[in-house]
């Protein structure tokens, strides 16, 4: 199972909180073993809600800019429940958890779409010229055509 966001993302987007937030209570020093389980609980999060509309091999073949979209939100999550966890949570750190929940609800839904290094929507046709929101229809060719009838 893989995580969207590593410890060296959560380092360098909140440098300074992290260690506030996730410091050992006894120690002082920043436990990264709950920071991890955090991470890998946000993923799982993640894959969830983008379950409604996203399969296991699409989700596994995402392209670098999906990629990257989720790992901002996995970060948020990630961040909030680490919060959680040494009982150091805020309003702004709630805030930003309830908009990364939000968005991937959004994006569930269709009101967004994350791609695959395939080039297509996830989720979406193999045919690399069609959208996500285009319908393909494949039917037979008609049997009853104006020529066909002739003129009445």
């Amino acid at each position: 199972m893989a995580v969207y966001a590593t410890i060296a993302d959560l380092q360098a987007r909140h440098r300074d909180q992290l260690t506030l937030v996730a410091a050992d209570e006894e120690t002082g020093l920043r436990d990264d073993v709950r920071i991890d389980a955090g991470l890998v609980d946000a993923s799982t999060e993640i894959r969830a809600i983008l379950a409604a509309r996203y399969s296991s091999s699409d989700l596994a073949s995402l392209d670098e800019d999906s990629l990257a979209v989720l790992r901002v939100y996995c970060m948020d999550i990630a961040f909030y429940r680490i919060a959680l966890a040494f009982s150091r949570s805020s309003d702004a750190i709630k805030e930003r958890y309830d908009v990364a929940i939000k968005r991937l609800e959004a994006i569930a839904s269709g009101k967004g779409a994350l791609t695959t290094t395939g080039g297509g929507a996830a989720g979406g046709s193999a045919a690399g010229d069609v959208g996500q929101n285009e319908v393909i229809v494949e039917a037979p060719e008609r049997m009853f055509t104006r020529e066909r009838l002739g003129r009445i």
